[in-house]
């Protein structure tokens, strides 16, 4: 007849355990119904409570959080414990403003215009906007809040012609793309890149993040509905609270 006990390294199972990667299976779904009760920046119990209580070992417990680190549903704070993080923001990838996305999942949209000159464009600039070196430039540097959390540094130039009122408040907390609807520009298409990055010292100390903390850099150039350049962005989104949505749709016939 068989017995029920707990194992060296599980939850309790019927004669010969449960194979590791059942177990780490059961302490995830008990880790995800704990998180459901609760709230962002609570604090979880200690790992060797929590293995106790699980009746799991250590190490167990502990690839089981490294999953759901790897997710961004807990963060690790060096010293302190683990806690549940902020959920990650879903980034589609279409030609939208920051501002619009937000809206869209429902959060807050904020952003903080960190400097703001007008200087010549530049060889690699001036390629970009297809300008000369020597014409004139907007680059904008802005911080982007959801809910009032640093979410990205975005780094805009543009030709000071198309917009040669622009002032730096017109920024303060507003979408560029509404902004040039309103003086008769329309958008056509974009292209951007995407690749992995680290945060430097000074963008980590913008955003509340280590240095050298995953992100994500988006380059992108979008151009109006005749086809000239608009702009030259490139935006640093942390990586901790960002994740990439791309919808994928069947060839045609």
């Amino acid at each position: 007849m068989g017995t029920t006990a707990r194992g060296a390294d599980g939850l309790r199972s019927g004669d010969g355990g449960q194979p590791a990667p059942t177990k780490r299976r059961a302490v995830r779904r008990e880790l995800l119904a704990m998180l459901d009760a609760l709230e962002v920046g609570d604090a979880l119990p200690s790992e060797r409570r929590l293995a106790e209580e699980l009746g799991v070992s250590r190490p167990t417990l502990r690839a089981a959080i490294d999953g759901l680190v790897a997710e961004g549903r807990l963060e690790r704070r060096h010293g302190s414990g683990t806690y549940v993080a902020e959920p990650r923001i879903a980034v589609p990838l279409t030609m939208t403003s920051f501002t619009e996305d937000m809206i869209r999942r429902g959060m807050r949209p904020g952003g903080r215009v960190l400097s703001f000159r007008v200087e010549a464009a530049g060889a690699k600039i001036g390629r970009r906007l297809s300008l000369s070196p020597v014409e004139e430039v907007f680059t904008i540097r802005r911080l982007r809040l959801a809910d009032g959390s640093p979410m990205a540094i975005e780094t805009l130039h543009m030709a000071r012609a198309l917009l040669p009122g622009l002032r730096r408040e017109d920024l303060e907390g507003r979408s560029f793309y509404e902004l040039l609807r309103e003086h008769g520009v329309v958008l056509g298409a974009g292209v951007e890149t995407i690749e992995p990055t680290v945060t430097t010292p000074e963008e980590a100390e913008v955003l509340g993040v280590p240095v050298h903390a995953p992100a994500f850099l988006f380059e992108r150039l979008t151009r109006d509905d005749r086809g000239s350049p608009v702009e030259f962005v490139r935006s640093v989104y942390r990586g901790d609270r960002y994740r990439l949505e791309l919808e994928l749709r069947p060839p045609g016939d």
